[in-house]
């Protein structure tokens, strides 16, 4: 359930957590919402998500909220619907946030593509701004991008890489 605090938090908690795919780098807010959630504790990505959404925003390390930690410990041991559990807050363009909010709808185990995403939306002609936008969601797995495939069926870029993508998709479906 995504949270609603401003887009501009007074300070981020920095925090590591395990998984089965790989460490994951985890930010929160006063509030124990999710700003920023990414594979790997040193990930350019990550410090560019952080760069471009928070820059000057105090961070410290400390841990995850024990919410947050227990429901991404419960999806990764099969329980999907664990991820509507946490809390988070997001900064983006307005189309960002409401491809984002579409991603939700998404099925666990399931694949759409592109251009369906961007027709669900209302912007069928949108494929490759809709494309962007799901690249640039600083909450994988909690948002699922991973569930978005190219129109051929192909797995396409991911920013945690397509291993890992392919292993959340092959996840969803075992566990669903």
């Amino acid at each position: 359930m995504p949270a609603s605090p401003p887009d501009r938090p007074r300070r981020l908690v920095r925090s590591l957590l395990a998984s089965p795919i790989a460490p994951l780098q985890l930010f929160t807010d006063e509030d124990g919402a999710v700003r920023v959630l990414d594979f790997d504790a040193d990930s350019p990505r990550t410090a560019r998500l952080m760069s471009r959404y928070y820059g000057g925003v105090p961070l410290e390390n400390g841990p995850a909220p024990a919410a947050v930690r227990a429901a991404m410990d419960a999806y990764f041991a099969g329980d999907l619907a664990a991820l509507a559990r946490v809390p988070w807050a997001v900064v983006g363009t307005d189309f960002q946030k409401t491809v984002w909010q579409a991603l939700l709808d998404i099925p666990a185990g399931t694949t759409t593509t592109y251009g369906a995403l961007a027709a669900r939306i209302g912007r069928p002609a949108a494929v490759r701004a809709v494309g962007l936008a799901n690249g640039a969601n600083p909450v994988g797995v909690i948002i699922p991008c991973h569930r978005v495939i190219g129109s051929n069926g192909a797995l396409t870029g991911y920013g945690g890489g397509l291993e890992r993508k392919r292993w959340l998709l092959d996840h969803e479906r075992r566990a669903g």
